[in-house]
């Protein structure tokens, strides 16, 4: 007990900035796509009869044992000297439902952290979420809303509900908008509109919240199917390259545009890295660090999270790829912003 007592007070209250003697309290938000994270039951309707003891991917007891734990250690290895408990925000996507992260919460490499589970059914034909964890300790919720994202002339599409989650965080009010846009199915300029329809509907969501309450911070995370430079982030969303050209409240800045230039990202497809797993922040978060402040952002491409040989080798490990079964982890890699609050 007094060892956790003291992990609280580290990651709380104690972190010194580079280049001066003020102290800062350091949180990360995180995000994960977890890639297929299925129960072994079939539920009728939907699309996920392959993650059966049936289907074509054979997933029985076992198999969803091996991934409950495998994502729950990856995530245990989100901590940091600042962060010892690890991100107090996770946003995470490819959920089946909530048992799941019930049992990911419960898992040894996570229990002691206590993590709380803010989860919602979506239409999604394959039956995939969104869903945000979070650690008590470090954030309180106060209201959580979820939103359709409507395609013109298409009425019957269905994809995954936006999450929003309005909590407190270091004493500040700030909204988290988790999400998970239409996939590449068919081709990139194809699907674009459906992508597109989606950034409009997190735009609609980021102006009200201001309406509402203006002296709040926003976040927007999640898998988004687009790099940073996409007409859909760049554009219809207005996340900019520069923290220079974000000035007023509503505007948006995306740290991960200058990560992929570096040639780092959260996935890879044919010898090509993108980075569509993506943490967005408005002005808010971008003056003064006696307020939440962002500090930093990284890929969380730890070794043991990456394909070791073969033509995949640097690539994320998956639990399946080209059928076999691999006992990996996600093909997507972890991102993780840090903010920061001066201690006075």
């Amino acid at each position: 007990m007094r060892k956790l007592l003291a992990l609280i007070a580290v990651a709380t209250v104690v972190f010194a900035a580079t280049g001066n003697d003020k102290r800062y309290q350091v949180f990360g938000v995180a995000f994960y796509n977890l890639e297929n994270f299925f129960d072994t039951i079939n539920n009728n309707g939907k699309y996920d009869y392959e993650y059966t003891e049936n289907g074509s991917k054979k997933w029985d007891g076992e198999k969803y044992r091996n991934k409950v734990h495998n994502m729950a250690y990856a995530i245990s290895q989100m901590t940091t000297k600042a962060t010892p408990m690890g991100p107090a925000i996770i946003g995470v996507s490819e959920i089946e439902n909530i048992t799941p992260l019930q049992d990911l919460v419960k898992d040894p490499a996570l229990k002691d952290l206590r993590l709380q589970i803010v989860h919602h059914d979506s239409p999604d034909l394959r039956g995939i979420d969104v869903a945000l964890l979070y650690n008590p300790r470090f954030f309180r919720v106060l209201n959580v809303v979820n939103s359709r994202v409507v395609v013109d002339g298409y009425p019957e599409f269905k994809t995954r509900d936006q999450m929003c989650v309005t909590g407190l965080l270091a004493g500040e009010k700030v909204s988290v908008i988790v999400n998970h846009w239409p996939s590449r199915s068919g081709g990139q300029e194809r699907s674009n509109y459906l992508r597109e329809a989606a950034a409009k509907r997190v735009r609609q969501t980021v102006d009200s919240l201001l309406v509402d309450d203006p002296n709040q911070g926003i976040i927007i995370m999640g898998d988004l199917n687009d790099d940073p430079f996409d007409p859909s982030v760049a554009e219809v969303l207005g996340a900019k390259k520069e923290k220079e050209d974000v000035k007023e409240p509503g505007e948006l800045y995306n740290p991960w545009w200058k990560t992929l230039d570096k040639g780092i990202g959260s996935l890879a497809y044919r010898g090509q890295w993108n980075l569509f797993d993506q943490i967005i922040i408005s002005q808010y978060f971008l003056g003064d660090r006696s307020r939440l402040t962002f500090f930093k952002n990284e890929v969380l491409n730890f070794d043991f999270l990456k394909t070791t040989d073969g033509d995949r080798k640097g690539y994320p490990l998956r639990t399946h790829a080209s059928g076999v079964y691999l006992n990996g982890y996600s093909d997507h890699f972890p991102t993780e912003i840090f903010l920061v609050k001066e201690v006075k």
